[in-house]
C-alpha cells in the first residue's frame, strides 16, 4: 500500500465504498426527513390558514399584520416560533427551496413536490406584499405582546 500514489488511494477507497451494502431504509429515512422538513414550513405559517393545513394545532395568526400602515402583510412564515417574520431569511430560505425543487423536483414524491410548491407560493405571496407600496419595503413584522396584570 505504501507504493500507491494518491489517485490510487482514491480508487481503492471508491472500490471499498462500492462494496458497502446500501439499505432500502436509507431512502425511506431521506423521504421522511424531506416530508418533515416541508411540514415544518406549515407549522411556521402566518395568516389565514388553508383548509388542507396539515399542522392541525396551528390556527390563523397575524391577521392584522400591516394595519398601522394600511397594508396587508398577512401570510409568510414566522422565523422560529417567535412570532417574528424576517424578510431576508425568508427570502433566502424560499430561494433555496425553490432551487432545490428546480433541480430535484422530478425525483421527489408527488405529495412532497406539491407541498414544496405550496410552501414556495406561501412565502412568495407574502414577500410580494412587502414590496407592493412605492418607496417602501417591509423587512420585518413582529408583534408586541402586552400582558395585563
Amino acid at each position: 500500500m505504501k507504493n500507491l500514489s494518491p489517485p490510487h488511494y482514491a480508487l481503492l477507497f471508491t472500490a471499498l465504498l462500492a462494496q458497502l451494502p446500501l439499505f432500502q431504509s436509507s431512502y425511506h429515512e431521506y423521504h421522511d426527513a424531506l416530508s418533515k422538513s416541508i411540514l415544518f414550513f406549515e407549522g411556521q405559517r402566518s395568516g389565514y390558514l388553508p383548509q388542507d393545513q396539515r399542522v392541525t394545532w396551528r390556527a390563523n395568526s397575524g391577521l392584522s399584520d400591516g394595519w398601522t400602515y394600511n397594508t396587508d402583510l398577512t401570510g409568510g412564515y414566522y422565523d422560529a416560533g417567535d412570532n417574528v417574520k424576517f424578510g431576508f431569511p425568508m427570502a433566502f430560505t424560499t430561494t433555496m427551496l425553490a432551487w432545490s425543487v428546480n433541480e430535484f423536483g422530478d425525483l421527489m414524491p408527488s405529495e412532497d413536490l406539491r407541498n414544496s410548491l405550496v410552501a414556495i407560493r406561501w412565502a412568495t405571496d407574502y414577500l410580494l406584499k412587502t414590496v407592493s407600496q412605492p418607496n417602501r419595503i417591509f423587512v420585518q413584522v413582529s408583534h408586541k405582546w402586552h400582558r395585563t396584570l
